[in-house]
C-alpha cells in the first residue's frame, strides 16, 4: 500500500500539470525538507547567491515566455534578492518563488531563521503574495501563483512554513486555479472555438450567470446562449448583480451555497459555464467536491481574481459581452427536452385573517406590483433567500446588494443611484438591523431629493445571527441560546423622521398594500425618499 500523498507531493504535482521542469534555489535550511529527494523529472539548478537565483529566473521566464521557478531561503535568501525581484517586476517576468519559513508549530515563539514579516520584506516588487493559512492550501496557491504570475507578468510569492511539506494533502479539496487559462481581448475565433468545444462535446450542459454579466449585452449574449443549448441557467451563489433575466423560462434559480446541495443542483450536468461569476462562492465550508467527479467546468470572467483562484478545466479572461453572443452563433440549436427546465414560482397572496406579516407576504406584492425597469436593493440577510425566490430581476441593474456581504451598504447605495441620475425606480429592501448601520444617510437623501423608496423589515432582532446560533446548537448539541438581546423598542420610521425623511409603518397587509400602491406608480420621478417600516414576524 503506498503512502498517502503529501502536500509536498501534491505540489510538485501542480508544477508537474503546468509543465515546470526547472527550480532555481540557493537553498538553506527551511528548504530541506521540500529539496531532499527531488523528482528527477525536475532539473535543480543551484546559484551562490538569492540575486543570481531571481536574475537566471528571469532570463529563463523571458526566454521560455512562461513562469520560472525560483526558491529563496526566509528572511536571509529573500531580503538578498529583493533587488532582483525589483527588476524582474520591471522586465516583466513572470516568476512563482517560493520562500521558506521556519516551522509553523513554533512561529509565535519566534524561532531561530523566523521569516518575521516576510510580505512586507517583498513588497512592492511581487505582483501577488500568498502565505497560506494551512498546509493543504499550498498546492493551491502555487498553482494560483502561477496564473498571477503569467497574468501579471512578475513575481507571485508564496510563503510556506517548512513542516507543511510532510502534512498529508487534502484528498477531498478542488484546487482553486484553472487547468488552463486563456486570454481574450475580443471574440477571437480560437477561443470561441475552444468553449464550441467544450460545450458542443457535452451531452447535458448548463450554464451558470454571476454580477460580472450584468449589462445588456451580455444578458442578449447569454439568453441566446441558453436558448441555443435550451438548457438551465442559475444565478451564482451570493451574487452582488444579477447576470441573467430572472423571468426567463430557462432561469433555474440561484445556487445553493453549500456543496452538498450544489451538487445535487449541478447533478446530470457533464459540463457546467460560469459566465461573470467565481466557481463557486460558497458559506458555509462543507466538505467535499464542488461538483460529481465527470462534470467538467469553464469560467469566462474579465475578473483576473475569479479567474485564477477557480477549480475549472478552462479559464477565459474577457468580457462576457465580448463572448457570449459570437459563441452562441457557433453553437448549433438542440432540442428541448420534455422536462421543464426552468422553476415555478407561486405567489403567496396577503396572510390568513389575524396572522402577522411576513417577509413573504411582502415579496408576493413587491413581485405583483413593481415595475420591471426597478432597481431593488437588498441588505436583509435573513429573508434574502425568499426574496431571490419571489421577486425577479428582469432588466440588467435590476438587483444590487453588498459583494462582501457587510452590513451598511444597502440605504445609501440605494440613494447614490438616484443620486447619479438614474431614471429608473429604485426601491431598497432592508432589514432593520441592516438599516442601522447606516441610518444616518436618510439625511441626505431628504436634503438632496433622493426620490428612493426604502422597506425596512423590522422584526426587533438580528433574525440572521438567531438562525445561525440555532443551527450552531444543533451542530454541537448545544442549547444554541444567543447572548445578544433583541431590540424592539427601535423605531426605524421614528429614526427616519429624526433624520428629516419621510416615513410611515405597516402592521397589516392592507397598511403595506396601500403605501406600496400609493408610491410605485410614480417612483421614477420622486424627489422625496419615504421610508416605509413594515412589522414583520420574527
Amino acid at each position: 500500500m503506498s503512502p498517502a500523498p503529501t502536500v509536498r507531493d501534491a505540489a510538485f504535482d501542480v508544477l508537474r500539470r503546468f509543465g515546470a521542469t526547472t527550480v532555481f534555489a540557493n537553498p538553506g535550511s527551511t528548504e530541506i525538507a521540500l529539496l531532499t529527494d527531488l523528482p528527477d523529472d525536475l532539473e535543480f539548478v543551484l546559484a551562490l547567491h538569492e540575486g543570481s537565483v531571481v536574475g537566471m529566473a528571469t532570463g529563463w521566464a523571458l526566454a521560455n515566455d512562461r513562469p520560472a521557478v525560483a526558491i529563496l531561503h526566509t528572511t536571509a535568501g529573500l531580503g538578498n534578492a529583493v533587488g532582483a525581484l525589483a527588476t524582474a517586476r520591471v522586465n516583466r517576468a513572470p516568476l512563482v518563488v517560493l520562500v521558506g519559513q521556519q516551522d509553523r508549530r513554533h512561529l509565535a515563539l519566534e524561532p531561530f531563521l523566523t521569516g518575521h514579516r516576510l510580505d512586507d520584506l517583498a513588497r512592492p516588487a511581487p505582483v501577488w503574495i500568498a502565505e497560506p493559512p494551512r498546509a493543504q492550501d499550498v498546492p493551491g496557491a502555487l498553482a494560483r501563483a502561477w496564473h498571477e504570475a503569467r497574468e501579471h507578468r512578475g513575481p507571485a510569492l508564496v510563503i510556506v512554513p517548512m513542516d507543511d511539506w510532510s502534512e498529508p494533502a487534502a484528498a477531498d479539496e478542488p484546487l482553486p486555479a484553472p487547468a488552463k487559462l486563456i486570454r481574450a481581448n475580443a471574440a477571437e475565433p480560437a477561443v470561441l472555438a475552444e468553449l464550441a468545444e467544450f460545450l458542443g462535446t457535452a451531452s447535458n450542459p448548463v450554464l451558470v450567470a454571476g454580477a460580472g454579466a450584468d449589462d445588456a449585452e451580455s444578458w442578449r449574449g447569454l439568453t441566446a446562449l441558453a436558448e441555443k443549448l435550451a438548457c438551465p441557467v442559475w444565478q451564482e451563489a451570493f451574487g452582488a448583480r444579477a447576470g441573467f433575466p430572472q423571468d426567463h423560462p430557462q432561469f433555474a434559480g440561484h445556487l445553493p451555497p453549500g456543496r452538498e446541495e450544489l451538487r445535487k443542483a449541478l447533478s446530470g450536468h457533464d459540463a457546467v459555464l460560469s459566465v461573470g461569476a467565481p466557481v463557486f462562492r460558497q458559506y458555509p465550508r462543507e466538505p467535499g467536491q464542488l461538483t460529481e467527479p465527470d462534470t467538467r467546468i469553464a469560467v469566462v470572467t474579465d475578473d483576473p481574481n475569479e479567474a485564477h483562484r477557480s477549480p475549472v478545466d478552462l479559464a477565459v479572461l474577457a468580457r462576457p459581452s465580448s463572448v457570449c453572443g459570437p459563441l452562441a452563433e457557433l453553437i448549433p440549436a438542440r432540442e428541448a427536452g420534455t422536462e421543464k427546465i426552468g422553476r415555478t414560482v407561486e405567489l403567496p397572496g396577503a396572510p390568513e385573517d389575524g396572522a402577522p406579516l411576513a417577509p413573504e407576504h411582502v415579496f408576493g406584492l413587491l413581485a405583483r406590483q413593481l415595475p420591471k425597469d426597478t432597481v431593488l436593493v437588498e441588505e436583509s440577510p435573513s429573508s434574502r433567500p425568499l426574496l431571490h425566490a419571489y421577486v425577479p430581476a428582469r432588466e440588467p441593474l435590476g438587483f444590487l446588494s453588498a459583494a462582501m456581504g457587510g452590513l451598511g451598504f444597502g440605504i445609501p447605495a440605494a440613494i447614490g443611484l438616484r443620486m447619479g441620475g438614474l431614471k429608473r425606480p429604485v426601491v431598497a429592501v432592508i432589514g432593520d438591523g441592516s438599516s442601522l448601520y447606516s441610518i444616518q444617510a436618510l439625511w441626505s437623501a431628504a436634503h438632496y431629493g433622493a426620490g428612493v423608496l426604502v422597506i425596512v423589515l423590522s422584526n426587533g432582532g438580528y433574525a440572521i445571527m438567531d438562525k445561525l446560533a440555532v443551527r450552531h446548537g444543533e451542530r454541537t448539541a448545544g442549547g444554541g441560546k444567543a447572548p445578544w438581546p433583541g431590540f424592539d423598542e427601535v423605531s426605524v420610521s421614528g429614526l427616519a423622521k429624526s433624520l428629516g425623511c419621510p416615513a410611515r409603518r405597516a402592521e397589516t397587509y392592507e397598511e403595506l398594500e396601500s403605501v406600496v400602491n400609493e408610491v410605485l406608480p410614480t417612483l421614477a420621478a420622486r424627489t422625496e425618499p419615504l421610508v416605509l417600516e413594515v412589522a414583520v414576524k420574527a
